[in-house]
């Protein structure tokens, strides 16, 4: 009998219930704070996929030397797909800039332009009025946020043992 059939018995639970399921609660708690981000980030004119990725540009000071679409990609753990049309509304806006490397061609550099610059000012209220919002201890949402960041950790390390075990 398996772990957790045994922990079900005992305990007189239903271990498929949805509510009990982790991977539900994540779901419906990233769902909900991205719907509290689009009230925070209307004066801006942003969605909550395009602040992260002047998060990076910010946090950065990217105005200057910029960063390659490729590395931002990396930090935002997305794909050039995803992020293209991200950075061709910032660009819109006139947010951002991006740019062709001189020497190579196939390297494009984002940087952040006054109008983002000044829009950092703006954002900076943000994750004051986001905690406000969610009514959680300072302590309790860092140990979360810490929480969050070792389970992603866990689960990309099984994926890529996955990966590596069924060769895929």
């Amino acid at each position: 009998m398996c772990a957790i059939k045994l922990c079900a018995i005992i305990m007189d639970m239903n271990p498929l219930e949805l509510d009990r399921q982790l991977c539900f609660a994540l779901y419906s708690a990233s769902r909900a704070m991205t719907a509290t981000y689009r009230g925070l980030l209307k004066q801006l004119g942003i969605t909550y996929p395009q602040y992260l990725v002047m998060l990076v540009l910010w946090e950065q000071n990217r105005e200057a030397e910029g960063i390659t679409v490729k590395d931002l990609g990396t930090r935002l753990q997305l794909d050039s797909g995803t992020l293209s049309p991200l950075l061709s509304r910032l660009e819109t806006l006139g947010y951002v800039s991006r740019e062709r490397s001189a020497e190579d061609s196939r390297q494009v550099f984002v940087r952040t332009t006054a109008e983002g610059i000044a829009a950092r000012a703006h954002a900076e209220c943000v994750p004051q009025e986001l905690g406000e919002l969610m009514q959680i201890d300072p302590g309790d949402l860092a140990e979360l946020v810490d929480t969050l960041h070792s389970l992603t950790d866990r689960l990309r390390g099984t994926d890529e043992a996955t990966a590596a075990a069924t060769g895929t």
